[in-house]
């Protein structure tokens, strides 16, 4: 399936960063109460979605081809997101809300950052492996678009990621 929306996996999962920049900004700005409410629904199932399509389909198409160290840490960072995740949809919408949005702007910036560095961000590494990033375009857009069309029927449930965990040394 082409999908001509996106140049390629990595866009894809540009373009989702940017749409979560985009949230956590209109969030700052909203005064209303009932807005700060939906735009905080919004960023969870958008986090939700991003994380998934990338730990189920993004990360995997780079086993053995990137350092196995760098992606337990990205995975590891995603664990931290999924948790604040989590104490936002179960919290109130009140001042705690507030104060869990604005520590996961704070983790996922510089991960983000990180990830989007031109010479030597994963992402970059990403492009020098040699994998199809057309095809994995491709299976990220459906992989994208089947969540979001679950989280609009029936909502999403909280994240478990499922990874092995790496044993200490």
């Amino acid at each position: 399936m082409a999908n001509a929306e996106f140049a390629d996996a990595i866009a894809v999962l540009r373009a989702g960063h940017r749409t979560l920049e985009n949230l956590f900004q209109a969030f700052a700005h909203a005064r209303d109460r009932a807005r700060k409410a939906r735009l905080a629904r919004q960023i969870c199932t958008e986090l939700k979605i991003h994380t998934l399509i990338e730990e189920e389909v993004f990360y995997p198409a780079f086993s053995g081809r990137i350092d196995g160290v760098t992606l337990a840490a990205i995975c590891a960072g995603h664990d931290g997101v999924m948790r604040l995740v989590d104490a936002i949809e179960a919290g109130d919408d009140g001042d705690a809300c507030e104060g869990r949005i604005a520590a996961l702007r704070a983790e996922i910036a510089p991960q983000v950052k990180k990830l989007e560095r031109p010479s030597n961000g994963l992402f970059a590494r990403c492009r020098r492996t040699g994998v199809d990033l057309l095809a994995l375009r491709d299976r990220l857009v459906a992989r994208r678009d089947e969540l979001a069309a679950r989280a609009e029927r029936d909502g999403l449930p909280p994240i478990r990621l499922a990874r092995p965990r790496p044993i200490p040394a």
